[in-house]
């Protein structure tokens, strides 16, 4: 009983869908972001679907969310596949439990130039702008670096 207080409020479990953002520019570089839940983990923009929100919407507010970046001028794209992938053991606590692997859909968001961008505070810690090849070899996620690839055929 929680006497003369609110009833803690629990959040929902993520839903096992995501969406994958590749942030690149004209000049070959790929931005990625350092989590701040794991220091030294750098990845593109990612973000679970909400329950009635399309993908492009994901794509959009994820984007618009950890970047700042401007996702009218510059919309997310899907690129046409997803990946399904076992879900790291650390973040398993946040989806229902049993769920194991998740559905990651890719898009890409092209921008003329890097641009300057504005971390989620509590989400990441440091942002890049890198060559394609440096942003693969950096990412701690397999399917964000081979996405990463696909810039550089």
């Amino acid at each position: 009983m929680y006497y003369g207080q609110k009833e803690p409020q629990l959040k929902p479990y993520k839903l096992p869908e995501s969406v994958l953002v590749v942030v690149h520019a004209d000049d070959g570089q790929v931005l990625l972001l350092e989590r701040a839940d794991h220091p030294g983990w750098w990845q593109s923009v990612t973000g679970s679907r909400e329950a009635g929100e399309s993908l492009q919407d994901t794509a959009r507010r994820e984007v618009a969310e950890e970047t700042g970046l401007d996702v009218t001028a510059y919309p997310p794209v899907s690129w046409g596949y997803s990946n399904v992938y076992e879900i790291f053991a650390c973040y398993r606590h946040r989806y229902a439990p049993g769920t194991t692997h998740n559905t990651e859909h890719v898009f890409g968001m092209r921008l003329p130039r890097p641009m300057p961008v504005r971390l989620s505070p509590g989400e990441h810690l440091a942002r890049r702008w890198l060559p394609a090849a440096e942003a693969a070899a950096l990412c701690f996620s397999p399917s964000n670096a081979a996405a990463i690839r696909r810039l550089l055929e």
